[in-house]
């Protein structure tokens, strides 16, 4: 895994950061570099234009030509699923400490599909796990053990 911490301020620098790293990842041996996170605390921090954004993302993927060869998940700490509520437990599936875009081969995805035949129920497990959990049980996780 290749960890990425972008110092982008603005859209415009992401971007050249994406750029750079999805040409990297494409370029990189598989064997030494499978996947990267593009870390990037300082810009698209307010959810609704990071998800404006993976708009963006997708843009570059194609412009690159890199359909097929490389997608992108998404992970944001105020992350939230289109009709849930901000607090919604499922939410929390797809948050992270900071906004990262998570590069992905294809191939790589596919070799994890054919390994796991039941991959497509990973994430409606974590949902249904972070459901029992509940936002209280998921808070108490963080928390410091008492004395």
């Amino acid at each position: 895994i290749r960890y990425v911490v972008s110092a982008a301020a603005t859209e415009e620098a992401l971007l050249a950061d994406l750029l750079h790293e999805l040409e990297f990842l494409y370029d990189a041996d598989p064997a030494q570099i499978e996947t990267t996170l593009l870390i990037h605390p300082y810009v698209l921090n307010d959810f609704l234009d990071y998800n404006d954004f993976l708009e963006v993302v997708d843009a570059a993927i194609s412009e690159l030509d890199l359909g097929g060869e490389i997608q992108v998940a998404s992970f944001h700490p105020d992350y939230q699923f289109a009709g849930s509520a901000p607090d919604a437990i499922e939410n929390f599936s797809n948050r992270a400490p900071y906004p990262i875009l998570h590069l992905l081969r294809e191939a790589s995805i596919a070799r994890a599909v054919e390994a796991f035949p039941e991959a497509s129920k990973i994430y409606q497990r974590n949902i249904d796990t972070l459901r029992q959990l509940g936002l209280a049980g998921w808070r108490a996780l963080w928390l410091e053990p008492s004395a």
